[in-house]
């Protein structure tokens, strides 16, 4: 309890409680009479995947969902671009994808909206590699979530919330951006862009990769190759790849050699 108090914002720091015997008592629907009052005014950071989910359910390229959904931030000690979501500019600062019926992009919600209220701790183990993962549970005032009967074990609840797939490839961009080699780095600019372009851009990586030498300067599978051009999770770790080798000097990329 003691680290995500330490590492959470401070907003919410005096509400992270403990795991009732390993899980939750709670429900969200629209009979819950609070329902969507969390959908407002929020400090929501968009990983990689989650803005990979949204925009294609939208029908966005990445320059649209960017310029109109992302406000990009440097967070202290952190010296790369960290995405939020912007919220819609009306009196309650609602989020840009909430109606009177709920979430309109429900299926495809971010990571931070789908494990809610639970809290998760997480952190890489440099010496065995492995994630590292601690739950809690939020719990706000306006909640009234926590009033309902129903209890879910913590695996039961993150398996309804389809968590399974944002975990690992959020996982795996909390491992690039916690970095210990950028604890306080100075980036130039362009490595800054590395850390736009292949964190955020999905459609100019996909460009940078297939209308450069990328594919003749890099070791890459054929098989690899062939699900980069079909499909946006396993370009997204290809880009993660990138980051590793371009920016920290590490990973499993390689250059061909002559």
């Amino acid at each position: 309890m003691m680290e995500i108090r330490e590492t959470a914002p401070e907003s919410i720091k005096d509400k992270i409680q403990p795991l009732e015997n390993g899980g939750l008592r709670f429900a969200c629907h629209p009979g819950v009479d609070c329902f969507t009052e969390c959908c407002r005014d929020l400090n929501l950071l968009l990983t990689p995947y989650d803005i990979v989910r949204l925009k294609n359910r939208l029908g966005l390229s990445s320059d649209d969902f960017l310029d109109r959904y992302a406000d990009f931030r440097f967070d202290e000690g952190r010296p790369i671009p960290i995405a939020y979501l912007l919220m819609s500019q009306n009196e309650r600062k609602t989020c840009p994808f909430v109606s009177p019926k709920g979430c309109v992009v429900y299926e495809d919600r971010p990571s931070a909206c789908r494990i809610y209220p639970v809290a998760r701790a997480s952190r890489l183990h440099r010496l065995h590699g492995v994630v590292l993962e601690n739950y809690f549970i939020l719990h706000e005032d306006h909640c009234l979530g926590f009033t309902e009967e129903q209890f879910w074990k913590t695996d039961e609840w993150l398996k309804d919330q389809g968590l399974e797939d944002y975990h690992e490839l959020n996982d795996l961009w909390m491992g690039l951006v916690t970095h210990p080699k950028l604890r306080n780095a100075h980036l130039s600019q362009k490595q800054q862009q590395v850390f736009y372009l292949a964190g955020y851009n999905m459609d100019k990586f996909r460009e940078m990769v297939h209308n450069s030498r990328f594919l003749s300067v890099f070791q890459i599978e054929d098989d690899e190759i062939g699900q980069i051009r079909i499909n946006e999770t396993a370009l997204l770790k290809l880009a993660f790849r990138w980051i590793q080798f371009s920016i920290l000097g590490e990973g499993t990329l390689r250059p061909r050699t002559a």
